[in-house]
């Protein structure tokens, strides 16, 4: 290094002389000024102070001039570290070494510190530093390549000497008291840390030490910045070097970067802590990769977003991951319920994933000779039908293909998105011949997407789509052969598989039957318009749906496409019925005639409809039947059990063909005579079979032929009950279930009965529907099973009861309410979610839906207060940390009941606003919910927690003026006014909500009374009708009242008000005057004429309470 010159003696005196005026002026200042902190000592004004300040300065103006900045402090820097002095010019009269800058830029960089979050010069600077850093780096490598060429490694260089003293300086100022102070400190050092290569081993470990102190910031902002750091510092800590801190208070600090920061990822409450760390931890280590994939189910939209946006296309192949994580990915980025995700998923699977698959393999590619085939950056590879089906292959196509598969949504992505492909595939001859699972997949969702889309979803391809169709896919007669084809190899298959003689007989009957569903899907799709095709699908699902071994889903499959190809009409509906009771018999009749060549004489009882095993005797008690009793030999044992077996098989198959038929007929019961042969051969003996598979499904059979007739379905609602009361889960699921949609489908079953004229009389009550009792006692049981499936079951059918007004009772819709909100269904998801959908709808379908829960919310929040309170004890009892979370608060439950009630969401309320249909209808809601909860509070014995909680809700209710009547407004005042008297409100919010309370209420009755008198200019008056009577007799208001006296009550009310808050204005006589006053106005125990009346006779009177009057006021009435 050159040598440098000291600073002039003139340099030290000025700053000696400033020392000293500050010092002086600091002493001389007056006692009450405010107080002058301390700043340090920074020596003179230098050029290098006013060169550094000023990039600094404009660094923080634009980025664009960032580039120009950096260049300017580098030149500066190799001016204090390299270059040696001019001597010839005879100008330089400063000299300045590497520790004069170094101070110099740590000063500029402690001026940021107080910079707050929101102001954009502050990040500007740290940008510049963090790339300047940077540049510098490497500006010095580059020098000292040049000096030595051989080294690999590189001394300290003057950046990292400045680097150093930057996060030095830094280092105690991440703990610092003020939040601002930490935020920068936290944003520099992390910034640092990204833009350098290298750091000083000890600056490092030190950092890391305090960062991870950071991540426990109680400011999210702070937080976030140590994990954008700590992600960095993540990738570069040996596992083994951690545990080589030697600070005992640090051992437990400094241990585990990675685990830590792994749980920061789980548990932060901050979503955007979340998200940057998602995006900045290292992903080449395995134990990493499941923590990432799982945010695919975090709670913000943003941070699910990033993740298939972003960080799921840079992770590399796809392939890598494991099946069920690719499962699982695609089904919850498809279905979530933000759009933005929905889309980064599909554009995730349609480009990415598919040209993973397009390219070739590492091992082929090492094999052409060593050099990999040039692809420019950013397109698309060719479309292949080989990566498409290795695609399919890797999401498990067989699995996830079904109904209601993930599958199915992402290949209706993928043809939308990918129009190449469309152009690109099809289906020649050599396509069918030997069909994988993944073509038969292919031609299904083509076929589907191009008849269920069009340019309007998106299309942009050469062709339209029903061109495409014409052109790829064969027509139905054709298609019609390869299916029989299919057909035919999955039934041999089948039985090969049946007979155990082939072990992979099983996978193969898999694969076959997946074909063949996809092709039946397909056929669903056509048009039969064509005679012949029509004939050859007519034939083959025909001879199909007879064949014993076909499995079930495709019976289902093949019973629908032979409805479709039979015709919509009733004849054709007739037609379909015949066919399948004809294929039923065929298909017992095989199933026998197997069982006839193992056994050589059969009992004409052992039928397919009855298998009896008594004989009754002529008083009809069972006896068995007279015969020898012989010793049973294990064959014979063995021999009836198969027996056994073949018939429960025999009954299953049938009864699931009969099944699927009635699913696809909308025919009268009565009408159809083959509906009404199996009803009585098949269904009622299986009803009342022993064996419960052969039962339930008998069940549903019954069901479903009662929906087909009333008649029907009110002989058997009584056995449908006694089903549910008697029977095992199973059972009660269908029972409900039947029984639902039995109501649904026949309302009159629970319409009230009519009577004859002749014999009603005028005492005689009228008569409940037959079964409404038992129905409501059913679902109530069903709403206390301890089965979930049962609960929820029960919940959706009443649910749907209650929203097609076919039941009404309170009761049932508070144990709803009770049991949307009890910790012990917090397990049983199906009735959550039902319930969140029902109850909002229910409230804001209809007026009276919404006054049924006002009427049921008080009860419901003692019910949950006292569920509450249990819970939280036994929670207590057990020691479970997690006592709040089981349980939602009464608060929340005050707020959504509000919600619920809310009139300004019911349905018509907007439409009907200012007429006389909305004032007596939705927007009452609430006045009735706070007349329910005064009197809650004035006669019952309510908890600390639940009074908090009424009076809460009575400040949120929406009371708008002129919109309930006098009789109403009077009530809620009478028993406002006992709640304040009875000083059931203990502290002051209470109080003062009460008084705002009245305030309203009594404003509203004096526009009440004046609409009634036909005064109030240009106010609008809520009458329902404009008769004109000589007498008008106002029972809206309180008797006694005159206008000019409401308006002085409204006035005094609010005086009161003033006088609770302890004002001393008004003395105790005026105070105990005016609270008479006002209790006298509510409880209307004066009466007196008005002043001007607008009419003779005009008089107050109190609607109906008579016996508060006085003798004198019962006179003058």
């Amino acid at each position: 290094m050159p040598g440098r010159i000291t600073r002039g003696a003139r340099s030290s005196a000025s700053s000696a002389v400033s020392r000293k005026t500050s010092a002086q002026t600091t002493k001389s200042a007056g006692r009450n000024s405010s107080p002058v902190h301390d700043v340090p000592d920074e020596g003179g004004d230098t050029s290098l102070r006013r060169a550094v300040c000023t990039v600094f300065a404009d660094a923080q103006k634009s980025i664009a001039g960032h580039r120009k900045a950096i260049i300017s402090l580098r030149k500066i820097q190799e001016a204090c570290c390299y270059e040696p002095v001019n001597y010839k010019k005879g100008k330089q009269s400063e000299d300045f070494d590497a520790d004069d800058f170094n101070t110099e830029v740590k000063r500029c960089v402690l001026r940021v510190l107080a910079v707050r979050k929101a102001e954009p010069v502050g990040d500007r600077v740290v940008r510049f530093l963090g790339t300047y850093l940077n540049v510098a780096s490497q500006k010095d490598n580059e020098i000292a390549s040049a000096a030595d060429p051989d080294a690999t490694s590189f001394d300290e260089t003057p950046t990292s000497r400045l680097t150093t003293a930057i996060l030095g300086t830094l280092l105690p100022l991440l703990s610092a008291k003020d939040k601002t102070i930490r935020f920068r400190a936290t944003q520099i050092t992390s910034h640092i840390i990204h833009s350098v290569d290298t750091l000083d081993e000890n600056v490092f470990h030190l950092l890391r030490l305090a960062l991870l102190k950071r991540i426990h910031d109680k400011e999210a902002p702070v937080r976030l910045q140590a994990v954008y750091g700590l992600g960095r510092v993540a990738a570069e800590v040996n596992p083994d070097e951690e545990k080589d801190d030697s600070d005992s208070e640090d051992d437990d600090v400094g241990s585990g970067v990675l685990e830590k920061l792994l749980n920061i990822l789980q548990n932060d409450p901050a979503a955007e802590v979340r998200r940057n760390l998602l995006l900045n931890l290292p992903l080449d280590n395995k134990d990493v990769l499941p923590y990432v994939l799982e945010r695919a189910r975090d709670a913000d939209g943003s941070t699910r977003r990033a993740l298939y946006a972003r960080l799921l296309p840079a992770l590399g192949d796809f392939r890598y991951l494991s099946l069920t994580h690719r499962e699982k990915l695609l089904r919850w980025g498809l279905r979530d319920r933000d759009e933005n995700v929905r889309k980064a998923t599909a554009r995730l699977f349609r480009e990415r994933w598919i040209e993973d698959c397009a390219a070739l393999p590492a091992d082929q590619i090492e094999q052409e000779d060593g050099q990999q085939p040039q692809k420019p950056t950013n397109q698309a590879a060719d479309p292949s039908l080989d990566a498409l089906l290795e695609l399919l292959e890797r999401i498990d196509v067989i699995n996830a293909g079904g109904e209601g598969g993930i599958a199915l949504v992402a290949m209706k992505e993928f043809w939308e998105g990918r129009p190449d492909y469309a152009d690109y595939v099809s289906f020649p001859d050599t396509f069918w011949e030997d069909l994988s699972p993944e073509l038969a997949f292919v031609a299904r969702t083509f076929n589907d997407y191009c008849r269920t889309s069009g340019k309007e979803d998106g299309y942009d391809g050469p062709r339209m789509l029903d061109v495409m169709i014409e052109e790829k896919l064969p027509e139905v007669t054709k298609f019609g052969f390869l299916l029989e084809s299919e057909i035919n190899r999955l039934i041999d298959v089948v039985q090969l598989a049946a007979s155990g003689e082939d072990e992979d007989a099983e996978e193969d009957t898999v694969q076959r039957e997946f074909v063949v569903e996809q092709m039946l899907h397909m056929a669903l799709t056509f048009d039969y318009s064509d005679e012949m095709g029509r004939r050859k699908m007519f034939q083959l699902m025909r001879q199909a749906l007879a064949h014993p071994a076909l499995p079930e889903e495709a019976t289902r499959l093949v019973v629908e496409v032979l409805r479709l190809v039979c015709g919509e009409d009733a004849k054709g509906e007739r037609e379909f019925c015949g066919v399948v009771l004809e294929a039923i018999a065929e298909a017992h009749d095989a199933i026998m005639e197997d069982s006839e060549t193992e056994q050589e004489s059969t009992d004409v009882d052992d039928s397919f409809h009855s298998a009896t095993e008594h004989i009754d005797d002529e008083d009809g008690s069972p006896v068995m039947s007279k015969k020898p009793k012989k010793a049973i030999t294990p064959e014979e044992l063995e021999r009836d059990e198969q027996k056994a077996m073949r018939e429960i098989m025999i009954n299953m198959k049938v009864l699931h063909i009969a099944l699927c038929m009635l699913q696809n007929v909308q025919c009268e019961l009565e009408d159809n005579a083959h509906l009404v042969t199996m009803l009585n051969n098949l269904v009622v003996p299986a009803v009342r079979s022993q064996e419960a598979p052969i039962r339930e499904r008998g069940f549903v059979c019954l069901g479903l032929c009662c929906l087909l007739a009333k008649n029907l379905a009110e002989e058997n609602l009584a056995l449908f009950l006694h089903g549910f009361a008697r029977g095992h889960p199973a059972i009660q699921i269908i029972a409900l279930q039947i029984i639902s949609d039995i109501l649904i489908t026949h309302p009159s079953l629970l319409a009230e009965p009519t009577s004859h004229p002749d014999t009603t009389t005028a005492t005689e009550q009228p008569a409940e529907p037959a079964y409404l009792k038992q129905v409501l006692k059913a679902y109530s049981k069903s709403l206390k099973s301890d089965d979930p499936a049962v609960q929820s079951t029960g919940a959706t059918g009443l649910a749907k009861a209650m929203l097609s007004r076919l039941i009404t009772d309170t009761d049932l819709l508070k144990q709803l309410v009770v049991a949307y909100f009890d910790p012990d269904t917090n397990a049983n998801a199906h009735l959550r979610q039902s319930l969140t959908y029902f109850l909002p709808v229910y409230c804001h379908s209809r007026a009276e839906n919404s006054w049924r829960m006002v009427s049921i919310a008080c009860s419901v929040l003692a019910k949950l207060s006292t569920l509450r309170e249990s819970f939280l004890e036994d929670a207590d009892a057990n020691s479970d940390g997690d006592a709040e979370g089981g349980m939602v608060k009464l608060n929340v439950v005050g707020q959504m009941i509000l919600d619920w009630t809310d009139p300004r969401k019911i349905v018509g309320f907007a439409e009907g606003a200012g007429t006389a249909a909305a004032a007596s209808g939705a927007s009452e809601t609430h006045y009735l919910l706070a007349e329910h909860i005064l009197d809650r509070l004035v006669t019952s014995q309510v908890s600390r927690e639940e009074k908090k909680v009424l009076f809460s809700m009575l400040g949120k209710l929406h009371l708008p003026d002129g919109s309930c009547g006098g009789e109403r407004l009077a009530s809620v005042l009478e028993l406002l006014t006992e709640t304040i008297e009875t000083a059931v409100a203990v502290d002051a919010t209470s109080r003062n909500t009460l008084t705002k309370l009245k305030n309203a209420m009594l404003k509203q009755m004096h526009d009440v009374a004046t609409a009634e008198r036909g005064g109030g200019g240009a106010e609008e008056t809520i009458m329902e009708t404009t008769e004109v009577a000589e007498v008008t007799e106002l029972t809206l208001r309180p008797a006694g009242v005159e206008t000019t006296e409401m308006v002085e009550v409204t006035e005094m009310a609010e005086v009161t008000e003033v006088v609770d808050d302890g004002s001393d204005e008004l003395d105790e006589e005026d105070i105990t005057q005016t609270r008479r006053t006002i209790r006298d106005t509510t409880m209307g125990v004066r009466d007196t004429t008005i002043g001007a009346p607008d009419a003779e006779g005009t008089r107050m009177q109190l609607g109906g309470d008579t016996e508060l009057l006085s003798d004198e006021d019962e006179t003058d009435l």
